[in-house]
């Protein structure tokens, strides 16, 4: 406990998280076994598939609850960690959403999730105040900030220093149940809602889980049931084949669907494994507009306008490039093209990781979105099959996007043990579903002994490819900031992940016990 943590971690607040504990935790327990018998049926050459169990409920007409009027539009959303800036950024941006994120843009210290949880109760109460210690700029919100949405860990990841039974807790029923706890009333009362994103899911079993906790929870605190609405990220392979089931079971709060597309990559290539013929081109050369990537994006905006859900766009990972004018005018160009390509398909907003390019993208979906949404563009002309689903793009694998993967791999990894889950490298903001392409690829590559560059990848042009880019890493951040970090630790997780005989399912579950101390 530091000062100010008893404002986050009351006796009240925590009884209901270990409420939620009790009724929920076997469950979670339960779904992530579930997870890892079916990886094991991938494993030995089952594919994806849309599952004969739920053909009803994707052969029946339906839609979801309406949507609460403040919801209508959400042309652009900007998302980022929960430190007190970027939370006054996010929320003064001009977007019309701000995601806090406990998630893959945060490196979960205990200081971190605690602080973070603190900065969001004074959000929703319009407090929130910043001066930054360099120069003593002063930050507070504007009088009409984005909408606020929360995006909890996935069901994968603990939080050790929270105990239930003497067994630590779900980081998603914490992160929930302090932000709901604290935060539900206050919100309504200023005239908005709890609302969430929910990541990593790879099952509608888990979508049910996660709104029978919504429908607890709303019944405990005396809210009606429906006032919560969550956006599911489709962000993992199998999870592409259930969309309808995902609307279904989270009907009364659903707030649509988002194509989570960096960890979608992690897990197409994750699920697939095993299988050679789905080894994947460089990660730059895997791009939306082909291939899985393509098809997707397609059947979840067909998907979320037959169910009157909004179907959300991708990251757009580009940060301004002060510096070097042509450098950054390409970058935006990339960011408008790929905005325009979202709209056009009939995305209902999209998604940016800094607040420069919020304008950037609102000019295209202005200019292309005339009205507050796209529901009534319903795809009819979309029909994607199992094998769309699983198309490998077409590509090369390259030296340079095999080191590139090394750099990005080791530098996010250090940073992440050093608290830090949002990372600019290379003019593009990595979290930690980069990360995990990036390892995920070297894996896939080096198990399969796949051509890069027309050689066979092995272990020992691995090796040497990781002591040249260490080298080249010390010189781009400096010596005295490479020997006061944990590059060298960062380095043996990122070859240990690489060279693993199994794929580790998560880099964050490896390295969580090796964080920086806080405590």
């Amino acid at each position: 406990m530091r000062p100010g943590y008893d404002a986050v971690l009351t006796p009240a607040a925590l009884a209901f998280v270990a409420e939620l504990v009790a009724i929920f935790r076997d469950r979670v327990a339960a779904l992530l076994a579930r997870r890892r018998v079916r990886q094991t049926r991938f494993d030995i050459g089952e594919l994806p598939d849309f599952l004969p169990e739920t053909a009803e409920v994707r052969a029946r007409e339906w839609t979801v609850a309406p949507q609460p009027k403040e919801l209508f539009d959400r042309r652009v959303e900007i998302t980022g960690p929960t430190d007190r800036k970027m939370v006054i950024n996010g929320l003064n941006s001009g977007a019309r959403v701000f995601m806090a994120d406990f998630e893959d843009a945060n490196s979960p210290t205990w200081d971190n999730l605690v602080q973070g949880q603190k900065n969001l109760m004074d959000a929703v109460r319009r407090t929130i105040e910043y001066t930054a210690l360099d120069s003593g700029k002063k930050y507070a919100l504007q009088r009409e900030p984005a909408v606020l949405f929360v995006r909890p860990r996935g069901w994968h990841l603990i939080e050790r220093h929270v105990q239930v039974d003497g067994q630590p807790v779900p980081g998603a029923l914490l992160d929930f149940g302090l932000f709901f706890f604290h935060n539900a009333r206050e919100a309504i009362a200023h005239g908005s809602a709890p609302y969430f994103y929910l990541p990593k899911m790879e099952s509608h079993l888990e979508a049910r889980l996660w709104n029978d906790v919504f429908v607890y929870a709303q019944g405990k605190l005396g809210i009606p049931v429906g006032t919560i609405k969550a956006t599911c990220l489709i962000e993992t392979l199998p999870a592409a084949f259930e969309m309808d089931e995902f609307l279904w079971e989270l009907r009364d709060h659903s707030a649509g669907l988002n194509c989570g597309r960096w960890d979608y990559i992690f897990s197409f290539i994750k699920k697939r494994a095993a299988d050679r013929d789905a080894v994947l081109p460089d990660r730059s050369q895997v791009t939306m507009d082909k291939g899985f990537l393509a098809a997707y994006v397609a059947l979840l905006i067909k998907t979320c306008h037959r169910r009157g859900a909004h179907a959300m766009g991708g990251m757009a990972a580009q940060i301004p490039i002060k510096n070097d004018p042509a450098a950054n005018e390409i970058a935006l160009e990339r960011v408008r093209t790929d905005k325009l390509r979202e709209v056009k398909a009939g995305h209902d907003g999209t998604w940016v990781a800094h607040p420069g390019l919020v304008a950037v993208a609102r000019e295209i979906f202005d200019a292309h979105m005339p009205g507050p949404n796209q529901l009534s563009v319903k795809r009819d002309d979309v029909a994607v099959t199992r094998d769309d689903l699983l198309r490998v793009p077409e590509g090369t694998r390259t030296d340079a996007g095999l080191r590139h993967n090394v750099r990005v791999g080791v530098q996010y990894i250090e940073a992440w043990l050093g608290g830090n889950g949002c990372v600019p490298l290379y003019h593009l903001m990595e979290d930690a579903a980069t990360a995990e392409i990036s390892r995920a690829q070297v894996w896939q590559w080096l198990h399969h002994q796949a051509s890069v560059d027309g050689v066979p990848l092995d272990r020992e042009r691995f090796a040497e490819v990781v002591r040249e880019e260490m080298q080249r890493i010390a010189v781009e951040v400096g010596q005295s900031r490479f020997q006061a970090g944990r590059f060298d630790q960062a380095r043996d997780i990122f070859v240990s992940l690489s060279t693993a005989p199994k794929f580790e399912e998560f880099l964050t579950l490896v390295s969580y016990d090796l964080l920086v101390p806080d405590y």
